[in-house]
């Protein structure tokens, strides 16, 4: 196993790998990308948008890193902005889908084991930002009724703008309703 010697959690989560070749060079440059106070938690290869590179999962989001000679392709996804993950795999790779705003990314040619570790994690991140979005569980007073009004327009404005999906709409919607 090649030792990078880059950052403590970069060489850890690259340990874990089965292989690094084709990502000695993404793993190399994954400092330059790396937000203040992120940390890598996992590393997976895979191909995304025609390149192939590695997939980090770090302590605030998803990203995939491709860092060819000429060019350079990061596609991040922050845990809040993504509402679900799937993944396929076959004999010995599988595709990580990754749903946001209405999108999905494919991150195809992860290995099995790692592509099904990260779809694992990725969905408690999700569980865990989703519990926390929540409103309490116990009951409260019902929202006035002149206020349903603006909370639908609010709510409608979410879906136009693109930051929330039909299904969170439709979901929402029928909670607001509901509080009548």
């Amino acid at each position: 196993m090649a030792t990078f010697n880059v950052r403590p959690d970069i060489d850890a989560a690259a340990a874990q790998l089965g292989s690094t070749l084709g990502a000695k060079r993404e793993i190399k440059r994954l400092p330059e990308v790396l937000w203040d106070g992120e940390t890598v938690e996992m590393l997976a290869k895979g191909t995304y948008a025609n390149g192939t590179g590695i997939v980090a999962m770090t302590s605030m989001r998803l990203l995939f890193l491709k860092h060819g000679v000429m060019s350079q392709t990061v596609e991040d996804f922050p845990y809040a902005k993504i509402s679900s993950v799937q993944w396929q795999g076959g004999l010995v790779m599988g595709t990580l889908a990754v749903y946001t705003s209405g999108n999905r990314a494919d991150i195809k040619n992860v290995p099995k084991d790692q592509g099904k570790a990260m779809a694992d994690k990725l969905r408690a991140y999700i569980a865990q930002g989703a519990q926390l979005t929540q409103p309490p569980t116990q009951a409260s007073q019902p929202a006035p009724t002149q206020d349903v009004a603006s909370r639908l327009a609010a709510l409608d404005q979410l879906r136009t703008s693109g930051a929330i999906t039909e299904a969170e709409y439709q979901q929402q919607r029928v909670a607001i309703i509901s509080s009548l």
